[in-house]
């Protein structure tokens, strides 16, 4: 559901799906070719987010800060992700279960694992690996640089297409709460 709140209404590409069950707030704009998995909420309340194309916010996703946030391209945000960050990059796959606490910036292509926490105001440099609580940052091997571009690549399958089937059985939220369907 999109929710206008204190003036501002979710601006959502018309490619973008937004699963049942979702929750868009306020001052949020969402690129194309993205998704919105049931049970996540983007919460621009307290300030803006800026959400690139083809980014992949899954089930029960949390994102929310109280300085802005921008997150960049081809980005898949994985099942129950909190991202309270500043900024992340092109490219950036947030691992099942990780948070991204205040202010932290993650670099384009890095890889968050399942569980880790990054901490506020961290720099994650590009194309690193972070795991463990507190997140321990270390350089990504090539090959893993390149399966990840490659997942990202492939227009026929993933997180889009099957958004897409789900849009062809009828099952969308883009309803704007207080106005009539």
């Amino acid at each position: 559901m999109l929710i206008p709140f204190n003036g501002k209404v979710p601006q959502i590409e018309e490619s973008t799906w937004i699963g049942p069950g979702s929750f868009v707030i306020g001052d949020v704009v969402i690129g194309a070719r993205s998704t919105v998995w049931p049970g996540a909420v983007i919460r621009g309340d307290f300030s803006w987010i800026r959400i690139g194309e083809n980014v992949h916010v899954e089930d029960n996703v949390v994102i929310h800060c109280g300085n802005g946030i921008t997150l960049g391209n081809n980005i898949t945000i994985g099942h129950s992700v909190v991202v309270h960050g500043k900024e992340i990059g092109d490219g950036v796959l947030l691992g099942n279960n990780c948070t991204v606490l205040d202010d932290a910036v993650i670099g384009e292509g890095a890889i968050i694992a399942a569980g880790a926490v990054v901490a506020p105001r961290e720099v994650i440099p590009p194309y690193a690996i972070v795991m463990g609580v507190p997140g321990v940052a270390r350089p990504a091997r090539p090959d893993q640089i390149e399966a990840r571009r490659a997942r990202q690549q492939n227009p026929e399958g993933g997180y889009f297409a099957n958004a897409m089937q789900y849009r062809a059985a009828g099952i969308e939220e883009r309803h704007i709460w207080g106005q009539q369907p």
